[in-house]
């Protein structure tokens, strides 16, 4: 069977609502990239390009990535997460795209030791509003409904925002492991990766 992308309906809490990516919203993308509080504590992120997000809008046409057996890769769902009011620390701009975040239907080794099937980021203006695990509260029904009964979140060690995260989601901690040398993550200077599992 093909698979089947579905309609998550609206996702919405409070002031967090999950989009679709779109170009009408790569300006204010660039913006939360680009914002001098992500410069000073996220300097990585800051190399977001137009170019970059148009790209990235044609492999996922309106956030609908599809599989490719070639490389292991399954469906994955992408949403922008559009902050209303916008937010941001009084003394720098506000910004209204506070993250992203990567749904991933179906597991796989790469999943499940790694990847996860939640992925998120917050930049660094928006952080401090649970954006995140509000975010993966919105996505579990839709992962439910495509007949998932467990839901992989990986996250680096150090990252204790994301471990919290986790814990806050109700996700059991399996293990930490390290991450093998030839993975494309080393070259990102990540090493290990704590497993937390999800039972739907």
């Amino acid at each position: 069977m093909p698979f089947v992308f579905l309609d998550p309906g609206p996702l919405i809490d409070g002031d967090l609502r999950l989009i679709a990516p779109d170009a009408k919203w790569i300006d204010e993308l660039l913006c939360s990239a680009t914002h001098p509080q992500t410069f000073r504590e996220e300097p990585a992120e800051a190399n977001q390009t137009r170019q970059k997000l148009l790209d990235f809008l044609r492999i996922a046409p309106g956030g609908q990535q599809l599989s490719d057996p070639s490389t292991g890769r399954v469906p994955a769902y992408h949403f922008w997460m559009l902050a209303d009011p916008p937010v941001g620390n009084p003394l720098d701009p506000p910004i209204q795209i506070a993250g992203g975040m990567g749904v991933r239907v179906g597991t796989t080794r790469e999943i499940e030791l790694y990847s996860g099937n939640i992925g998120y980021h917050v930049y660094p203006p928006a952080r401090g509003r649970r954006f995140a695990e509000r975010a993966c509260r919105l996505v579990l029904p839709l992962l439910r409904r495509h007949g998932m009964e467990r839901v992989w979140i990986t996250c680096n060690p150090d990252n204790v925002a994301s471990r919290r995260t986790c814990e806050r989601l109700g996700a059991t901690l399996v293990d930490t492991i390290e991450i093998p040398r030839d993975h494309p993550f080393r070259s990102r200077g990540e090493t290990a990766k704590c497993r937390y599992l999800i039972s739907l």
